[in-house]
Order: structure tokens, then C-alpha cells, then sequence
């Protein structure tokens, strides 16, 4: 029973978490809603989860979360950098066609919004086959160097998480 109200308990006990953030309040009225909407919304996509996503080291996506944040944190300086004092005619924007060897879904879409959400990178398009991803650089004078920093240093511990 409780399985049929609750379908992905995991993503119920983040949309509360999560909700309870952005309403920056602790009260019982944020609390219900949260609840509400941690129910309704996995009840409602349903359909659209066939299987659960299956982590084989939850725990170590706690790391690559930390790598993320720091790395976020990191590229935002040097884009800084790139755009205040770098003349323009030194930059060296590029795109990189990013070989992917990730089978879950769940695992890719991680890999294409961490890459998006990088600043100075931009997961552009995926290709019709499913196995490369466009990726837009701000700065990228190797372009080589992109692509093997994303493979060792994303796709690798994704496939360590997921598959």
C-alpha cells in the first residue's frame, strides 16, 4: 500500500527537503504542502518511470556532488578571468563532441546538466544514437583536454555510481 502512494521514496524525501528550502520557512503549513507535493508529483510522472533509476554506490554520489559544487565554484573564477583580462582575440571557443560510454539515462542527464551547469561549458545537443554529447566551450585552447577532463572526471564516477 504504501508502495502505490509512495512510488520513489527517495525523490518524495528530496521534493520535501527541497520544497522546505525554497520556502525558507519551517512551519507546519510549508511542511504539509511539501508532503503534498512530494506525493502527488512522483504519483503523477509515474508513468513516465518505467524503472527505478539504480545507484550501485549511492554514497558515492555524495562525492561527485562535492566535486560539482568545488568545480562550479572554480570554473566561475576562471570564467571571471576569461572575460575581464583576456583579450578577445585569444579566446579559443570551440565545440567538443564528448564520447559517451553511460548506458542509464539517469546517469547522462546527470553527466549533460553538471557539464551545463559548469560555468564557461554547455551541454549543446546529444547525438540521435546516444552515444556523444555536444559540448559548447567557452575557452577551450585543447580542445582534447576537455573532453578527457569531462570523461575522467564526471563520466567515470557516474558509471561507478550508476552502472
Amino acid at each position: 500500500m504504501l508502495r502505490r502512494l509512495i512510488p520513489h521514496p527517495a525523490e518524495s524525501a528530496f521534493l520535501v527537503l527541497f520544497w522546505l528550502i525554497l520556502a525558507n520557512r519551517w512551519t507546519f503549513g510549508s511542511l504539509v504542502l511539501a508532503v503534498f507535493l512530494a506525493v502527488a508529483i512522483p504519483l503523477l510522472t509515474n508513468a513516465w518511470w518505467p524503472e527505478r533509476p539504480r545507484l550501485r554506490r549511492p554514497l558515492e554520489l555524495v562525492t561527485y556532488l562535492a566535486i560539482v559544487v568545488w568545480d562550479v565554484i572554480v570554473s566561475s573564477f576562471q570564467v571571471a578571468k576569461i572575460i575581464l583580462f583576456m583579450p578577445k582575440d585569444q579566446i579559443r571557443t570551440t565545440f567538443v563532441t564528448v564520447p559517451v560510454e553511460l548506458k542509464s539515462p539517469e546517469a547522462i542527464s546527470l553527466l549533460a546538466g553538471t557539464i551545463t551547469m559548469t560555468p564557461g561549458t554547455l551541454t549543446a545537443d546529444f547525438s540521435a544514437d546516444g552515444r556523444s554529447l555536444l559540448i559548447h566551450s567557452l575557452h577551450a585552447p585543447n580542445p582534447d583536454e576537455v573532453r578527457d577532463g569531462i570523461k575522467t572526471r564526471y563520466e567515470a564516477r557516474l558509471m561507478r555510481i550508476f552502472e
